[in-house]
């Protein structure tokens, strides 16, 4: 497995510190952020999914603890918007040029308005997906922030 992805260029770039830590990926998983806290060994609150979204018909990215689940409606007014839904995953991959269950908020082929949950600020390191399935990325929410640009919201129901 490379550990060098477009994700983990731009921390670089950036001069974010950051740490890369491996897992064993299960295709089979009910819940890619949940069996990726469990195989790393971190409680799943600490480890966020990447979701790529419509809202109002464009795509955006949020960001949210793999345990919880993503509010359309928060969501939505967290980027000024009315209206947010799922991204079918053919088209959020090929809009991120990642693969679902490696999707990285970090990276992406097309830069998008994303949003962190604000659960995120809790914790000194975070967990999110470095590129590719199966390897995760550690780094302080703050710096994740400070990169990406993003909106600090309640996401999550």
């Amino acid at each position: 497995m490379s550990k060098t992805t477009p994700a983990t260029q731009v921390l670089t770039k950036a001069g974010i510190a950051f740490t890369l830590v491996t897992y064993d990926y299960d295709p089979g998983a009910e819940r890619v952020g949940l069996q990726a806290a469990e195989a790393i060994g971190v409680p799943p609150a600490e480890v966020f999914k990447t979701l790529m979204a419509e809202l109002d018909g464009k795509p955006v990215c949020a960001i949210v603890p793999s345990d919880e689940e993503v509010n359309m409606k928060k969501l939505a007014a967290a980027l000024g918007g009315k209206s947010a839904q799922m991204m079918k995953p053919v088209n959020a991959e090929r809009l991120t040029g990642y693969k679902v269950g490696g999707i990285s908020p970090l990276g992406q082929r097309k830069g998008v308005p994303t949003a962190l949950d604000e659960l995120a600020t809790l914790y000194d390191e975070i967990y999110l997906n470095g590129g590719q399935r199966g390897l995760q990325i550690r780094l302080d929410p703050e710096d994740l922030i400070k990169v990406l640009n993003c909106q600090v919201a309640d996401l999550v129901r």
